[in-house]
Parts: C-alpha cells; structure tokens; sequence
C-alpha cells in the first residue's frame, strides 16, 4: 500500500494527473464579448456625450468646438455599431441617432441623412414606428437636397414596414404613392409602376376598385409597347377586368372590349377566355360553370392569394352560391 501510495504521488507530480481545462463553450464566449462590446459602447457613448457639452461651453466654443462635436460624431457611430455587434438594436439605433443631429449641427447634410437610415436599419429590429420616424428624417434631407431617387427608396422601405410589422395597409398605400410619385419625376418609370402595382393591389383588397382600375390601365399601357413588358400587360389588363367585374358584369364587358382594341395581344390570351366563361356563368348565374372555369384555369397557371380573393368576391354575387371555389 505504501508502494502504490508512493508510485501515485509520483505520478501526479505529472500534468497527466490534471487533465486539461475546456476551452468556455462557445455560447458562453459570445454572451461574454457581447457584454464587453456594450460596455466599451456605452463609454464611448458617455464620452461622446462629455464632449458635445465641452463644445458648447464658453472656452469650448473658443478652442475647436466644431472639432469636438465632429469627434463627438465619430465616437457616436463607433459605439452604434459596437451596439449592433451585440445585438442591441434599439441603443444602436439612438446612437446613429445623435450621430445624425449632429451632423445636421455641423451643416454635414448627407452624413446626417446617412446616420438617419442607419438608426432606421437598427430600429427595424427592434421598434418599427421609430423606424420610420427616423426614415421620415433622412426622407426630408434628401428631398430638400433634390435626392428623389434615393428618397422614393426609403418610402418603400417605411410602406414595407407597415405592410409587414404594423399591418396598416392604408398608411402603406400612402408611401408607394409617393414613392411612385418620385420616381415619375426622375423618369424612373419603370421603378414608378413597381409601386403604383403594389398600390393597385391594395386598392383592390381594399375595395377601392375604381382606383385599382385606373393604375392597372395606367401601368398595362405603359408596358404594352415596350417590347421587354409588353407580355405583362396582359396580366394588368386581366386584373382591371376582374375589379370591373366586382362593381358591375356590364361594366367588365365594355372595359374587356376596350382592352381587346387596345392590346390585340389580349384577345388570344388565358386570361381573356377565363374572363369570357366567368362571365357567362355569372349571366346563367351559375356557379358550377364559374368553379369550373376558375379550376381549368388554375391547373396551368396557379392562382395567388390576390386573384383567389376577387374571384370569390365575383362568385358571391351569383345567388345560392356557397362561397368557396371548390
């Protein structure tokens, strides 16, 4: 026994005894450099804030005022982005925040608008209306600027937000509007009828059809002599049609005709021998014949959640109908 006590405390005087300590689990280390990113953040933070007072103290406005808020700004973005690394988007969003009030401080224009998105992007994650409050800032600094591209972009942005996270599609309407509006202005056509379309199909779920109507004619006549859209116009052209149908039979006929003249390309289409059976059946009111059109149809081309909407909405008007297309 006293061998083998002995051999053993020979052994252990060895690092064989000791086996190694595991490196700290990954998860672990994340958490640990996440606390330390935003701590070395908020002193920058606290730091810049040190120095935006300096500035505009007597003697600080005598000796570089201007210099301190410039690295007053630096610091405020630094600690943003130490702020995104861990993951606290709202902190991240209110120090691009102060980076872009003082930017506008300095007359630094298009930084401070740059510094608005950037606490937009950050705010998205965590706090959607103050998104587009600051999206809203950065909007009126580059429309002042004469910036209209970029600011129709950033109305699409805040139109997504509210269709996606505040679900107000009204408010969402209203920003692809103006989006719209600004890109037709820089000539910008193509990205002008992108959100006149999300516009159009809003309208209609809405059941504002005679303005769903008007942009879809609008956009169908826009593409059907631009030989890359031109196959897209037969699309919008349908989907006049159906918002016609919903208000009135007569007045889904007049407008098919219409369209047929004008678009020759439409009368040889799916969409327009769906249209012509839909409208038959709705006269025999019938909905059998109606369903089974709709089906035919949806065997090739499969239908949306848009289409299947409008198409239910024409259905329900047939008497006895069950309200359903199966």
């Amino acid at each position: 026994m006293l061998i083998k006590a002995l051999l053993l405390s020979i052994h252990c005087g060895t690092s064989a005894c000791f086996p190694p300590v595991p490196p700290p689990a990954a998860d672990t280390q994340l958490v640990m450099d996440n606390s330390g990113k935003e701590k070395e953040a908020m002193q920058l933070m606290a730091d810049a804030d040190k120095k935006v007072k300096a500035s505009g103290s007597f003697l600080g406005g005598m000796f570089g005022g201007n210099h301190k808020v410039e690295d007053a700004c630096e610091m405020y973005a630094r600690a943003a982005n130490m702020f995104k690394m861990a993951k606290n988007w709202s902190a991240a969003g209110n120090a691009f925040c102060q980076a872009a009030r003082l930017h506008m401080q300095l007359q630094n224009k298009l930084d401070s608008a740059t510094s608005f998105v950037d606490a937009g992007n950050a705010y998205k994650k965590a706090d959607p209306q103050e998104a587009i409050n600051c999206l809203n800032q950065a909007i009126d600094i580059y429309t002042d600027m004469g910036r209209f591209t970029i600011a129709a972009k950033h109305h699409i942005t805040i139109a997504e937000i509210y269709e996606s996270e505040l679900v107000d599609i009204e408010k969402a309407i209203a920003h692809y509007e103006q989006a719209a509006d600004y890109y037709k202005g820089e000539e910008s056509n193509s990205s002008a009828n992108k959100c006149l379309l999300k516009v159009g199909h809003y309208s209609a779920q809405l059941e504002q059809y005679q303005k769903a109507i008007e942009i879809y004619e609008q956009v169908a006549m826009s593409t059907m002599d631009n030989p890359l859209l031109k196959y897209n116009a037969k699309e919008y052209f349908f989907k006049a049609s159906l918002c016609h149908f919903i208000v009135d039979e007569l007045n889904a006929k007049l407008a098919i005709e219409k369209y047929e003249e004008m678009f020759p390309a439409f009368s040889d289409s799916r969409e327009l021998k769906l249209l012509k059976k839909l409208l038959e059946a709705h006269e025999e009111q019938n909905s059998e014949a109606f369903t089974e059109a709709v089906k035919e149809f949806d065997s090739v081309s499969r239908l949306d959640q848009w289409l299947t909407t409008m198409l239910l909405r024409i259905k329900k008007t047939i008497q006895g109908d069950a309200g359903d297309l199966k």
